[in-house]
């Protein structure tokens, strides 16, 4: 089989690993549990890809999310649910309808009026899924109910956090300035420090927890990603960390064998000259 630009092989070369008898016997023991964390992990790959500006890594990674559609795609189609082709129907039908702005007579809105179109679009196809999951004879979904519903569990812990928040502003539920989200945080600060007193380790967990919940509301409020803030402050430290290790090394030594007052004195130094750098 020779690779093609068209989407059609993809396709074909799936349905030949899922074939019993000739086909890739670990694919034919996977099913969606167990290829829903390899899709979570594409798409991390997709964007950190993007996050370095790498357009040759970003093609193989948009390549590798993409069999992981076609995956489940090719899945569903064993168990007669659906095929690809409903896929690609479903989105294009969603696009479709989400934009009368673009693609039908709801021309010369506004942004503000694009949005709450949007919003009312939404849930009127909310209404029509679970009509859809009735007649088919399906549970009712109950996280689809109430202000938070429609946030996934499987997002990460921050991005989640931030979401949920957004949700529960929209009925009010909120702080109006980000000073008093960040008096709310030292309040918090003040409750773990009475967990370490008390050693009380689920309650210390429990308290942690409430400030990263806390500082992700922050994030939101100055409208930055909590996760982006992380990821930068995640590459910072790893930087300057390979620095401390680079300078012991012109002096011989590696981490395990320097004191911690000496990295220390390293880090102020990499710091420093970070800052310098970027005045």
């Amino acid at each position: 089989m020779k690779p093609s630009r068209d989407i059609t092989r993809l396709i074909e070369i799936m349905a030949a690993l899922r074939t019993p008898g000739t086909g890739c016997p670990w694919d034919l023991e996977q099913d969606f549990a167990s290829i829903a964390p390899y899709t979570i992990e594409e798409a991390y790959e997709v964007a950190e890809a993007i996050a370095r500006g790498d357009l040759v890594d970003l093609k193989d990674e948009l390549g590798d999310l993409l069999l992981q559609v076609v995956y489940h795609a090719q899945m569903a189609q064993e168990e007669g649910a659906f095929a690809f082709p409903d896929v690609v129907e479903a989105v294009t039908s969603k696009m479709i309808r989400r934009h009368p702005h673009v693609f039908g007579d709801a021309r010369e809105l506004s942004p503000a009026e694009v949005k709450a179109l949007w919003h009312k679009i939404k849930a009127q196809e909310k209404a029509d899924k679970a009509l859809a999951r009735h007649a088919a004879g399906l549970p009712e979904r109950t996280q689809d109910k109430g202000v938070l519903a429609g946030v996934p569990h499987t997002l990460p812990a921050l991005s989640r956090a931030w979401k949920l928040q957004a949700k529960a502003s929209t009925v009010g539920f909120d702080w109006n300035d980000a000073r008093l989200v960040l008096d709310k945080i030292r309040e918090e600060t003040a409750e773990i420090d009475e967990a370490l007193a008390s050693g009380d380790k689920a309650a210390i967990k429990e308290e942690i927890g409430d400030l990263l919940f806390v500082v992700a509301n922050l994030a939101r409020h100055v409208d930055a990603d909590p996760e982006g803030c992380l990821h930068a402050a995640n590459a910072k430290f790893e930087r300057r960390f390979k620095g401390i290790e680079q300078a012991l090394e012109v002096k011989g030594k590696a981490a395990k064998d320097a004191t911690l007052a000496e990295m220390e004195a390293l880090w102020q130094m990499v710091k420093r000259a970070e800052k310098s750098g970027a005045a």
